[in-house]
């Protein structure tokens, strides 16, 4: 049988123009639609992330609350761009962590033997972080007073430096616990309180994100990917819709 086609037809451009007509139709049986603003669906359908309420203490103790709250003011500093790490809520951040599946390193192999690490490998230690805060803070505490004769949240801010530099370079001796992984755990789990998303518990009023000029989660940016060179002011927001816990733990 010949094939006919009109002129100017050739088979291959008949092919997918039928291809084509049925990929369309296809989409319209479909109802495709193109999602804009705000999305049809509520946050965390399917896979709710792991956060506690927004005020009191889950794991730590008042004491060690106290003395959390004081690294984390010592580590991040307020200054002319931020506020500091406790106002910030870099403590309650760390303190909900602790109180779930963080705290018991719930998704790690945690079994012997617990060898000293190589260079090319992370942390090795058999305690979980929950036992690393709660021996570590008392420790430090300890230290503090036999040294210094105050807790550690007591000390001025010049003596608490000099003991968080002890700390990280290992040259203080903590009762159960080696100094430096101890402030290593601190200082991590501090710039992530810093700069996560408000609903884990810190970065509260999203600060960090404002500082830095970072829009936060939101779900379309196209009014802005063709914006080049413009400063573009967008008020962050969190991966909830809202702006970030303001009551002080």
């Amino acid at each position: 049988m010949v094939f006919n086609s009109p002129p100017g037809l050739t088979r291959r451009r008949l092919l997918l123009s039928t291809t084509a007509a049925l990929f369309f139709a296809a989409a319209g049986d479909a109802g495709a639609v193109i999602i804009k603003g705000a999305t049809p669906w509520k946050p965390f359908d399917y896979d709710p992330p792991e956060t506690l309420g927004p005020s009191g203490w889950y794991f730590f103790t008042p004491d060690e609350a106290a003395t959390m709250s004081a690294i984390v003011e010592r580590l991040i500093p307020a200054d002319d761009l931020s506020v500091s790490g406790k106002d910030a809520g870099c403590a309650q951040f760390i303190d909900r962590q602790l109180a779930g599946s963080y705290g018991t390193f719930e998704r790690l192999y945690m079994q012997a033997p617990f060898l000293p690490p190589t260079p090319m490998q992370g942390d090795q230690l058999e305690l979980v972080p929950q036992q690393r805060y709660r021996i570590g803070l008392a420790a430090l505490d300890a230290h503090c007073r036999q040294t210094l004769q105050k807790p550690f949240a007591q000390l001025s801010g010049d003596q608490q430096d000099t003991v968080l530099k002890g700390l990280e370079k290992g040259e203080i001796e903590l009762k159960g616990i080696s100094a430096k992984p101890f402030f290593s755990i601190m200082l991590q789990n501090t710039m992530e309180g810093f700069f996560a998303d408000p609903i884990y518990g810190g970065n509260r009023d999203m600060a960090s994100w404002k500082m830095l000029g970072f829009p936060g989660a939101r779900y379309d940016y196209r009014d802005y990917v063709e914006l080049h060179n413009k400063k573009i002011d967008l008020q962050p927001l969190s991966i909830a819709g809202r702006g970030g816990w303001k009551e002080r733990g």
